[in-house]
């Protein structure tokens, strides 16, 4: 005999015995529920005084029978089998409601999160205790969802409640009706050629307008990284939940909408714990992503060179090594490909820790030489006396654009975040004859991880021997000026704000003239200095800047670059 779920203590042995041979009975299968097994849930239900379901499949079997209290039932462990997304799980719950309710947000819940072909309550009359109408609930598939009264799409379909001998439901033709429409529009979204579709989540504990400035960057991240953004959610708290960050409720409603909306995975705008990974990843089998994990996945898109792959395959292990865990519930046991599963990650995620640890060594001692063989070549340039400048900013500020433009070259540029992952130096020639090498560099962003930017520092160490360092900044962003202080903050933790710089304001054809002057007197009145404004993709706006250049290195910096602080002198 099977066992039962839920609660049982309390029980007599004789309710026990009677209600454990409810898995002998069998349901024709093209019948929801027969009256004589309504009948029989409503009698034991009555006599414990407790909700009785019974999961069955479409063969007409019970497969679980849970004891539940006045109340509620709770779901079978289902040891996370995972059901495809043009298709149900292939059981139907019937449970009884002692107090005639309609279907619960709990009863809905469970129906979209465990996919359920149909979720049924039996009402129970109280002083007979014998059935009363059903009332019955089903998924609707994407296509079927008509937009409801306040703009949210309808997810559910509802069965006109009826006692059990009415039902006059062919319950088989129904799930075989419904899966063959969403097996339809999964086909139709593959031939479309859909990427990967992720729902955005925020949670703040400040202003709701910083965490939509922060949303809408996070998109921009998500979009570089080759993903569908469908939605996104912002939720203020006055702390964050320690163990799924937007709380139970609320983590329920989520995962609700990404079921509604065919979402693949969930991107919180935040580093998340792997205890908070492990705890939210428990209820879904969506791919959940932390800010974090996906600046990672689009390095390990961009990266080309030797060192740039070995740069983020350290990073990408520091990050998992203390989220390894061993087993079916494993938080990245199913990040096997696109978002999250690109690099080391794609079937090593519960590799054994110290083979991980090993491989961490050897990345460091591998770039640790490459460090050495870039300082040896650093120590060359400066014997030969050639002026260093390094081109700095936020990524996608237009930098490989300017280096493009001012030295005929021919690096790759495109309009996504960190498309320059690996550093490249050119020789520029200015006005006046002077001969200076000119590097581009990896772009910042707020919040970089942390064992990020220890991967790359040997990289960023380019940076350390630059006479000068233009600070290019994105004029047409909305956010250029919390951009700035990122740049700058990030410049400080390198050790690297004694460096002049100058301020650039690239894309002006992309600024309305009043606005961008606002912008210049803006920016002056806070550093203390006029920014130049150009367009990479105008030589005729370089000008000023490669004079700019000339005099800066022959101004007082010229012999000691080192005197004054980033922050209070730009030049």
């Amino acid at each position: 005999m099977r066992s039962l779920h839920g609660n049982t203590q309390g029980l007599k042995p004789n309710q026990l015995r009677r209600i454990e041979k409810l898995y002998q009975r069998r349901i024709p299968p093209h019948q929801v529920v027969t009256p004589e097994f309504a009948r029989q849930l409503a009698e034991l239900s009555t006599e414990t005084g407790r909700q009785i379901g019974a999961l069955i499949d479409r063969k007409g079997y019970v497969e679980y029978v849970i004891v539940g209290d006045a109340r509620q039932i709770e779901m079978a462990d289902f040891k996370r089998v995972r059901v495809a997304s043009d298709r149900f799980r292939g059981l139907r719950c019937v449970h009884t409601h002692l107090r005639g309710e309609d279907l619960t947000r709990d009863d809905l819940t469970d129906l979209a999160l465990l996919r359920l072909d149909l979720m049924a309550a039996i009402d129970v009359d109280g002083r007979t205790g014998l059935p009363g109408r059903v009332r019955a609930a089903h998924l609707l598939p994407l296509s079927a969802r008509d937009g409801g009264a306040n703009g949210t799409a309808k997810q559910f379909g509802f069965l006109e409640a009826a006692v059990p001998s009415q039902l006059e439901v062919d319950f088989i033709a129904l799930v075989d009706a419904l899966e063959e429409e969403m097996a339809r529009n999964r086909r139709a979204a593959r031939r479309a050629g859909a990427h990967e579709r992720a729902i955005l989540v925020n949670v703040t504990e400040g202003p709701v307008s910083d965490a939509e400035e922060s949303v809408a960057e996070l998109r921009d991240l998500t979009e570089s990284d080759g993903v569908a953004v469908i939605d996104t959610v912002i939720q203020r708290r006055p702390q964050v939940d320690p163990r799924t960050v937007v709380g139970k409720g609320k983590l329920d409603e989520l995962l609700i909408r990404a079921m509604q909306l065919g979402a693949d995975a969930i991107i919180f705008d935040r580093e998340l714990q792997p205890s908070q990974v492990r705890s939210i990843s428990e209820a879904t089998d969506l791919k959940i992503i932390d800010r974090s994990q996906l600046i990672l996945d689009i390095f390990a898109q961009r990266a080309q060179s030797r060192e740039g792959k070995i740069q983020v395959e350290l990073a990408q292990l520091k990050y998992l090594l203390p989220r390894l865990v061993v087993g079916q519930d494993s938080a990245f046991s199913r990040l096997a490909g696109g978002i999250g599963g690109r690099g080391p990650g794609e079937t090593k995620l519960e590799t054994d820790r110290r083979r991980v640890r090993d491989r961490i060594h050897r990345l460091e001692r591998e770039l640790e030489s490459q460090r050495i063989r870039r300082e040896q070549r650093r120590k060359e340039r400066l014997r030969h006396r050639v002026p260093i400048i390094s081109i700095v900013g936020y990524t996608n500020a237009g930098k490989s654009t300017l280096l493009n433009s001012l030295t005929a070259s021919h690096v790759l540029v495109e309009a996504r975040m960190f498309a320059t992952l690996d550093p490249t130096s050119r020789r520029l020639r200015l006005p006046r004859e002077q001969e200076v090498i000119i590097n581009d560099t990896v772009g910042f962003i707020r919040d970089l991880p942390p064992d990020l930017l220890a991967a790359f520092r040997s990289t960023l160490e380019e940076i350390a021997g630059s006479r000068l360092l233009i600070h290019l900044i994105d004029a047409a962003n909305p956010r250029w000026e919390q951009q700035i202080a990122s740049v700058d903050r990030i410049l400080a933790e390198l050790g690297f704000d004694q460096i002049p710089g100058l301020l650039v304001f690239n894309k002006l054809d992309r600024v309305d003239q009043p606005t961008l002057q606002a912008m210049i007197r803006q920016t002056a009145l806070r550093y203390h200095t006029e920014p130049l404004a150009i367009s990479s993709l105008d030589p005729r706006t370089l000008l000023s800047l490669l004079e700019k250049i000339e005099a800066a290195l022959k101004g007082p910096y010229a012999i000691q670059n080192q005197s004054s602080p980033f922050m209070s002198d730009r030049l």
